[in-house]
């Protein structure tokens, strides 16, 4: 078996406060989410990613930026989530609770890479 076989390619929108806490870290974690954030959420594919960091994060974020961050984590962890549907079919994601940030943090293989990267119009 390969690491591939054993981890689940996630991505994550960010604007560029959470990529700095990112890269704080040396591109090994994603920072607590704040205290009205009760979820950290993981889009399954890369379009739904990118959809986000661009229509989105690039609209609110100060500095108008966003970013679509790749990371793996082990399938053994995530098989305890489900998967939820918001909007169409291909826009599917992994919803942690915030309290559980910390072992998703643990459970991911390799760095966060960031992968693209949007600016406001």
């Amino acid at each position: 078996m390969t690491v591939a076989d054993l981890t689940t390619t996630l991505y994550r929108p960010v604007g560029t406060t959470e990529l700095t806490l990112i890269r704080k870290s040396g591109y090994r974690e994603f920072p607590p989410r704040l205290p009205d954030q009760p979820t950290f959420n993981a889009p399954l594919t890369e379009t739904h990613a990118v959809r986000l960091a661009r229509d989105w994060n690039t609209k609110y974020s100060a500095d108008g930026r966003g970013y679509v961050t790749r990371f793996r984590v082990r399938s053994l962890y995530l098989g305890k989530f489900l998967t939820h549907t918001v909007g169409g079919t291909e826009h599917r994601e992994y919803w942690i609770p915030a309290n559980e940030l910390y072992l998703l943090n643990r459970n991911i293989v390799g760095l966060i890479e960031v992968i693209a990267e949007f600016r406001r119009n």
